[in-house]
């Protein structure tokens, strides 16, 4: 299975644990994914984040409705934690979190390790392009939301 990486760097001007607070409620993320997208957190309030927990959404890719379902696999306030998708549209997905504080403020990492079906030519035409514009996406809204 061929893998692909996306990674991405953000710095918040905010301390580490203000930040890493506002990534521990998985609420929070339909504010910083695309309308479009339709994204709703099916796995009721609160959520305790830890290893093993799961977490249910309902959401659109290219409007077609899908369930996704991940799972955190390593938690590491305020640090880092992991979420692996268990149900979905990806063969694999692995996104790390990982969060460094600085004396201007916390930068954010992302790492999303990622297979599709289709391999490298449906990833270049269709799932990079779009994954880069989520992100880009989740960057601004970090920085209105955050700042």
């Amino acid at each position: 299975m061929k893998t692909f990486t996306l990674s991405t760097e953000l710095l918040i001007e905010k301390p580490i644990d203000k930040v890493f607070s506002y990534f521990s409620d998985a609420h929070n993320l339909v504010e910083i994914t695309p309308p479009r997208m339709k994204l709703v957190v099916l796995t009721p309030p609160p959520i305790e984040m830890q290893i093993g927990t799961l977490i249910d959404y309902r959401l659109k890719l290219k409007g077609i409705p899908l369930r996704w379902q991940s799972e955190i696999t390593e938690w590491n306030p305020p640090h880092k934690f992991v979420d692996e998708q268990r149900k979905g549209p990806y063969r694999a997905w692995i996104h790390t979190h990982i969060f460094d504080e600085t004396d201007q403020g916390t930068i954010v990492r992302d790492r999303v390790e990622y297979a599709v079906l289709g391999g490298q030519i449906v990833d270049k035409l269709l799932v990079r392009p779009d994954l880069q514009k989520i992100f880009e996406y989740r960057s601004k809204r970090l920085q209105e939301i955050l700042t």
